[in-house]
């Protein structure tokens, strides 16, 4: 499969079932599903940029970029986006669809003024993509304890060209993604 077969656009309202199958097929339960339709809805989420990936019109996959903020929810503060969930359906995993979705997302976060991205994920597969692992050692706190075990999987990557100019903090969600669920495996 090519790059060009692969056509990336932001979501329209007329997509959340597409959104929510492409969720419940990637991941073979509901719970993204869910916590997508929440995060969808969310005011706290917002600024929210949420892509689709087709293939042949048939949605593939969908990557959510979500509001944070730094030690308290203030929208004065400099804008910062958490990525959660990105959803490839089974057939399309590992041919690419999840780079060319953070990609395209990381690119229009950059246009609209997001500073740094964070998330919550495989540790060898987001650095591809810039993402700096355990993001505590640049001071920034996930909103739940990460377990040392697994502090790489806590990533961070600045969209500033002057880098990580966002004094440390505790990242806090949207209300949605707050849950201590999910931030447990």
């Amino acid at each position: 499969m090519k790059d060009t077969e692969i056509h990336i656009r932001e979501t329209a309202v007329t997509d959340f079932q597409d959104i929510m199958k492409v969720e419940e097929q990637a991941f073979g339960y509901d719970k993204e599903a869910k916590l997508t339709a929440d995060l969808l809805k969310d005011k706290t989420a917002k600024p929210i940029l949420s892509l689709l990936a087709f293939h042949s019109q048939k949605a593939i996959g969908h990557i959510l970029f979500t509001r944070v903020y730094m030690n308290e929810m203030d929208n004065n503060q400099p804008l910062l986006h958490i990525l959660a969930p990105l959803a490839i359906i089974p057939e399309y995993q590992k041919k690419g669809v999840g780079g060319l979705l953070i990609q395209h997302g990381l690119e229009t976060l950059k246009e609209i003024g997001s500073e740094m991205v964070f998330v919550l994920g495989h540790p060898t597969y987001y650095p591809k993509y810039g993402f700096i692992p355990d993001a505590m050692q640049k001071g920034y706190t996930a909103p739940f304890t990460i377990p040392e075990k697994v502090k790489n999987a806590w990533m961070v990557q600045s969209l500033n060209s002057a880098g990580f100019v966002i004094p440390a903090g505790q990242i806090v969600c949207a209300d949605a993604l707050n849950k201590l669920e999910h931030w447990q495996e």
